[in-house]
């Protein structure tokens, strides 16, 4: 999962382990599965002068990458491939995932669901009986973007996210373990949380985010909608 180092890479060189039909595990991969609420990549594999249209990333239920193709043809394992993923698509979904991780230090309350997607993403919040409103949210959230936060990571152990249980803000969701560890996102000071997926270096690169509306969902749940002005 070259993408969990380097959320920037866009290339990469691999050979084919496992193939059924239209689907295609590499032994290492820049393309993000589906997984926490952002969709998976689509982009390209260059095979023996070849160019594969890759329209989903997907996981196994072995936790294996799986590049799903446009259409199948005659492959062998061992085939060296050169991956290009679809940069822009990419870029706006770790602007909007980043951007979600600010809403959540602005909106200090437990995580029900969440989606990232390319012109508008969301996520679900825990509010109990308190209100919220549209415009101070939106505020909140752009200033802290505009102060330049570098967003960097840190491994710990499930035994130290035993210990700090409040650095899990999703209710629904299960932070991802890797190799029996997990990644903590860290936005400056303002925000720590278990994540698996891409974000930018720094909140300046978001740019601006508008709230679009909140809406009841049950009860207690408020759905907060975004988009990147």
């Amino acid at each position: 999962m070259l993408f969990i180092e380097n959320s920037y890479l866009k290339e990469f060189n691999a050979k084919i382990v496992e193939l059924n039909n239209n689907e295609i595990i590499l032994d290492k991969t820049a393309f993000y599965a589906k997984s926490g609420g952002q969709p998976g990549d689509t982009g390209k594999l260059e095979i023996n002068d070849k160019i594969l249209n890759i329209i989903d990333t997907i996981k196994d239920k072995k936790n294996k990458i799986i590049h799903i193709t446009e259409d199948y043809i005659q492959l062998n394992l061992g085939d060296r491939v050169k991956g290009n993923i679809n940069w822009d698509q990419r870029f706006k979904y770790m602007r909007m995932h980043s951007a979600l991780h600010i809403l959540c230090a602005v909106i200090p309350y437990g995580v029900t669901g969440g989606q990232i997607g390319y012109d508008k993403s969301r996520l679900d919040f825990d509010l109990q009986d308190n209100t919220i409103n549209k415009e101070d949210i939106q505020n909140k959230v752009n200033i802290l973007i505009k102060e330049n936060h570098e967003i960097d990571y840190q491994w710990i152990s499930n035994e130290e996210l035993d210990k700090q249980p409040e650095l899990v803000r999703t209710m629904s969701v299960k932070p991802p373990r890797v190799d029996e560890k997990i990644r903590l996102v860290k936005i400056g000071d303002i925000d720590t949380q278990p994540c698996g997926g891409t974000h930018v270096k720094n909140t300046s690169e978001i740019g601006e985010i508008i709230v679009q509306k909140i809406e009841n969902k049950g009860k207690k749940n408020r759905r907060i909608s975004i988009s990147l002005n």
